[in-house]
């Protein structure tokens, strides 16, 4: 491994971690930054910026000012499907798909300075080709039945057991997470909780997001 590919897993190591809050889709940008002040004093310290309708202005916008206040809490910032505007507003990494590029490619485009995470659907052989490419962490998903992605594919725990065992990177797992069915995702490897709904739709987004901090105090061995 290069210097900077062992600063950048390091850098993973400790920021891939705890409650990874995944925003909501939303065109008012005050309402957008209050929920997502809400999740940073419920203890999230990793959050995404994901937006799918919103167009080029008011997404880097928006991007921006998540960039301030998650600075003021200390907190990571990645943007989802957007390598364009992580690099714009200088965010600290970007999040892709399938239909995003390959990570060798975003990898490229990204630098050393910035975490890159790939999404590996339920293929552990993804995985195992994102890490080899320079990911820095690498997503499983739908865990459980998910809301916002009714249709998408499934991944067992047992695929985090078994990638526990085979990826060096952070595993984020991603899609239908609960409070409830927390823990089981954690105990099967997982090394942060990407969650959407039940943060953001919950009636008490901090005691929502501490909810789910609970989870990685103390730290697992």
């Amino acid at each position: 491994m290069t210097a900077g590919g062992a600063s950048r897993a390091r850098l993973a190591r400790s920021r891939i971690r705890g409650l990874y809050a995944i925003t909501p889709e939303k065109a008012d940008t005050g309402e957008l930054l209050a929920k997502v002040r809400l999740a940073l004093a419920g203890g999230t310290r990793l959050v995404q910026y994901r937006s799918k309708l919103a167009d080029r202005s008011l997404r880097f916008a928006q991007a921006r000012q998540l960039l301030a206040l998650c600075r003021s809490a200390s907190a990571t910032l990645i943007v989802n499907d957007d390598i364009e505007c992580a690099l714009e507003v200088g965010a600290d990494g970007a999040h892709i798909g399938r239909e995003d590029g390959e990570p060798f490619a975003a990898r490229s485009r990204l630098g050393p300075g910035m975490l890159l995470g790939v999404s590996c659907y339920e293929r552990l052989e993804l995985a195992l080709a994102a890490e080899a490419a320079g990911a820095d962490y690498v997503a499983f998903g739908s865990v459980f039945a998910s809301p916002t992605k009714p249709g998408a594919v499934r991944a067992g725990l047992a695929l985090f057991s078994q990638a526990r065992t085979r990826v060096q990177v952070p595993i984020v797992a991603i899609g239908g997470i609960t409070a409830e069915n927390a823990a089981s995702v954690v105990a099967a490897g997982a090394d942060a909780l990407a969650v959407l709904s039940a943060v953001f739709e919950a009636a008490d987004i901090e005691a929502a997001a501490a909810a789910f901090s609970t989870f990685f105090s103390p730290k697992r061995p």
